[in-house]
């Protein structure tokens, strides 16, 4: 068995799906993960946005433009005004959440999730029907039924002990060798749709290779393979030819869009090899990454967006002791607030953390506990692995202010105005 994974841009429009379609020909034994189609989950985000405000007009638009969206792509597959009833269905049920739901600010995760993961729904829907009707049989599969998460949502992990005989007896009951599955979504234990994370994709991936002991997972994207930079921030961006899993986790973590970083360990537990290769031409190598890699000879740079600085201190200039730090990271586990650079005195801890909904909640509990918080926005942080001065006054002292710079022997982190 081998994994494929097919991200929303690789499947934004008909061409793309038509690709995939030229990608799978001939292959047998192959279970595709695939994304939402374009920027999908982003207006899904704002049929949510639309529920959360009671603006349901504003919902109810938003969810007919998407409709409209994925018939344009049906449309152009079919050669015509083609309807799927499965699309529709499911388009009904959307517009009927956001139409009739009792709205409880309490549960804005759970209905997050619940409208977002029609993205995927309809996406897999789309293209499992058109591979059937372009000679390719294959079985659609529902990973709310397949994938049992821990209760918690927009950030679910999977439980793969208890996944695996429910995705092993989906493909069992299915027949057939080729299987289209959703990424990014999976059921809670109370029965309620979860979601692992934005571009949680990849994670959904990993697990199914890993319970499957596949050969291999793919992951296709619109690049060449994995890069040292992203080329449309650093132009002079070179492509890694293989990485090793650890050297993988230490980029995903400090923020490099190659992959979601609890893409590893389900495959490095079995070591299963990852490849990173370009959608639109599958005769390129692309980018390996397995447990045992030749070593990176080039500096690798990645710049984290969407940050906020917290810049926190204990009223007493007791900070130093243990359990003020405890207090802290309860607190902002509280708010899944997620920390990406630490920074500490004797009296001040300052946090680099993702800008999410609930930052100013977390900022006024940490104030309830008796902290100062200063709280500067619009932040970005750059990492740079395998710097050299040069290469830092390059790309790091040159018009952003520079908060914090961190420095270990081989990498350099800045928080700095955007």
């Amino acid at each position: 068995m081998k994994v494929y994974k097919f991200g929303g841009a690789s499947v934004r429009n008909a061409d793309g799906v038509r690709n995939l379609q030229k990608i799978i020909g001939g292959e047998r034994d192959l279970f595709i993960i695939v994304s939402a189609m374009g920027k999908t989950t982003n207006a899904l985000e704002r049929v949510f946005e639309g529920l959360r405000q009671g603006d349901r007009a504003a919902a109810a638009e938003r969810i007919a433009e998407l409709r409209e969206y994925h018939a344009r792509i049906v449309e152009d597959l079919w050669h015509g005004p083609t309807k799927l009833d499965r699309v529709e269905a499911l388009f009904d049920e959307l517009t009927r959440i956001a139409a009739e739901t009792d709205y409880d600010p309490r549960d804005a995760e759970l209905w997050y999730d619940a409208i977002v993961a029609y993205g995927e729904l309809v996406s897999t829907s789309i293209i499992s029907e058109y591979l059937a009707f372009a000679g390719t049989p294959n079985r659609w599969i529902d990973m709310r039924r397949c994938f049992l998460t821990e209760q918690r949502h927009k950030d679910a992990g999977v439980d793969i002990e208890a996944s695996a005989p429910r995705l092993k007896a989906a493909l069992a009951d299915a027949g057939g060798s080729v299987f289209v599955g959703q990424g990014f979504i999976g059921g809670a234990p109370d029965g309620t749709t979860a979601t692992l994370g934005r571009e949680g994709s990849d994670y959904s991936a990993a697990v199914v290779a890993h319970i499957l002991d596949a050969e291999s997972m793919s992951v296709w994207k619109d690049v060449d393979g994995v890069m040292n930079a992203d080329p449309k921030t650093f132009p002079d961006a070179v492509q890694i030819p293989e990485l090793n899993y650890l050297d993988t986790i230490e980029l995903a973590y400090s923020g490099a869009q190659i992959i979601h970083p609890k893409t590893i360990k389900p495959l490095q537990n079995k070591n299963i090899p990852l490849y990173v290769r370009p959608f639109g031409d599958k005769r390129k190598p692309g980018t390996v990454i397995r447990g045992v890699s030749a070593p990176v000879e080039v500096p690798i740079l990645i710049l984290k967006k969407g940050q906020v600085l917290l810049t926190i201190r204990s009223r007493d200039f007791s900070f130093v002791l243990e359990e003020k730090l405890g207090t802290i990271f309860s607190l902002l586990e509280r708010y899944r607030i997620k920390t990406n650079l630490v920074h500490n005195s004797a009296v001040n801890l300052s946090l680099c953390v993702d800008d999410t909904w609930h930052i100013d909640k977390a900022v006024a509990a940490l104030r309830e506990a008796g902290f100062d918080v200063m709280k500067a926005v619009d932040m970005e942080l750059l990492t740079i692995r395998g710097y050299t001065e040069p290469l830092f006054l390059k790309y790091a002292q040159i018009g952003p202010k520079v908060f914090i710079r961190q420095t270990t022997q081989s990498t350099v982190r800045l928080v700095r105005k955007r």
